[in-house]
């Protein structure tokens, strides 16, 4: 009989062997979508250590047997779990650890299921996770609005009037949410700068990379509604690393007075491994002081904010050596991802499964703790050094781009992997 445990427990371990600074060891056990060359057809798996399991596996050999998932597990995406609920992701992610123990013989020592059941991550083909039904940027870090403020508006104008007040954001494309490692185009646009008379149509020379964490919707609500605090946390499934792409010149000559458009409906980059809110749990945070304070619809009385480490990676074209330019933590955060979503449904806007909420770029004090090039060369007017002579203002066609991140336990972390893209030479069509 085996001891009752919790998924959480620092003290687990997994029959699948996971180091200290691995991503993925069995207080993790993030989802995600994968086809393998023995197996093309993309289906539903966990990481653990180097290795996925493959859950359609576990669901045709009868070991969840608590649920009937109909085959939701062997599916392309996971809509059609997270649609089952947070009572169901919840025993389905309790069964999986239970699986993994390393005292528990069902899996561990039935060598023929072992063999179908796991594949190695570096022989896997990683898939979008979703299907996104929306995507929706917020602007949540006060460090990030204020540099920008002042490099455009001044010291004394950095913050608009709103922003104390209101989780600002606008609704992107969902189009062009892509999985890590998609490599993305420089896009073309309206340029316009201060010494010429009228836009013109070309390649961005001011392409930047934005870091974010994404909240993803695994929980519908009713066109008309509004939700509370627990609601609206219940309703998110887990979070991904994205990186938002911005051309920053496009975006300068669009954005009055609607807000980025073409600036941003490039390219959006999601990480292939959503970590459970569940696992997060461990590292909530109070989020900073908020004043004035919100509006009722908007306070929260939980600590809604997560401690998790980020760290931003350039690999430049000329060198393809990776330099770390940026080091930050989530919980800088002004707007926590449940204020997003109770602030984006607070009109009566219905939120959908699949829905990605980014976080905005996240930066903190310090220019070192800056998630964009936007701030970290402010604005181009200090290049940032790479070393050996070579300095960035902006992205480069071939520059490769890293985002990682993981919140550190007792002697374990709970990661994200990657969300990285290179950056390839405009179309000529």
């Amino acid at each position: 009989m085996l001891s009752e445990f919790h998924p959480n427990d620092p003290a687990l371990r997994s029959f699948i062997e996971a180091g200290s600074t691995s991503h993925f060891p069995i207080q993790n056990l993030p989802y995600g979508v994968f086809s393998t060359p023995r197996k093309s057809t993309p289906r539903v798996g966990v990481a653990i250590g180097d290795q996925i399991l493959d859950l359609s596996v576990i669901e045709k050999a009868g070991l969840f047997e608590f649920e009937c998932f109909d085959s939701t597990l062997a599916k392309s995406s996971l809509n059609a779990f997270m649609a089952l609920g947070p009572s169901t992701w919840s025993r389905t992610r309790r069964r999986i650890s239970k699986l993994l123990q390393h005292d528990n013989p069902e899996l561990r020592d039935n060598e023929q299921l072992r063999v179908e059941a796991f594949d190695r991550i570096e022989s896997a083909t990683l898939h979008l996770p979703i299907v996104v039904a929306g995507y929706t940027d917020f602007y949540s870090s006060k460090e990030h609005a204020t540099n920008v403020g002042v490099m455009f508006r001044g010291a004394s104008n950095a913050l608009q009037a709103n922003w104390l007040h209101i989780p600002i954001g606008y609704n992107g494309r969902g189009s062009t949410v892509v999985v890590s490692g998609t490599p993305i185009h420089r896009p073309k646009g309206q340029l316009k700068s201060a010494s010429e008379d009228a836009p013109r149509f070309g390649p961005t020379t001011r392409l930047d990379f934005e870091l974010e964490l994404a909240a993803i919707v695994g929980q519908g609500s009713e066109m008309g509604s509004m939700l509370t605090e627990q609601r609206a946390e219940e309703m998110i499934f887990g979070f991904a690393l994205l990186n938002d792409w911005s051309a920053r010149d496009i975006q300068q000559w669009e954005y009055v007075p609607l807000g980025p458009f073409q600036g941003k409906a490039f390219g959006t980059s999601l990480s292939p491994w959503i970590v459970t809110r569940e696992a997060l749990e461990p590292f909530r945070v109070p989020g900073p002081g908020q004043a004035p304070a919100p509006l009722p619809y908007l306070q929260q009385t939980g600590q809604n904010n997560y401690d998790i480490q980020l760290v931003v990676d350039l690999v430049p074209a000329e060198l393809q050596t990776a330099r770390r330019i940026a080091q930050t933590n989530f919980s800088y955060m002004y707007w926590s991802p449940v204020q997003q979503l109770m602030h984006h449904a607070s009109s009566g806007c219905s939120m959908q499964i699949g829905d990605v909420l980014g976080s905005g770029t996240i930066s903190g004090p310090e220019r070192s703790q800056c998630g964009s090039m936007l701030e970290l060369s402010w604005n181009g007017a200090e290049p940032l050094g790479l070393g050996n002579g070579m300095t960035r203002s902006f992205l480069e066609d071939g520059d490769r781009v890293c985002l990682s991140g993981w919140c550190q336990g007792d002697g374990y972390r709970i990661g994200f992997g990657e969300v990285e893209g290179t950056i390839l030479p405009p179309r000529d069509v």
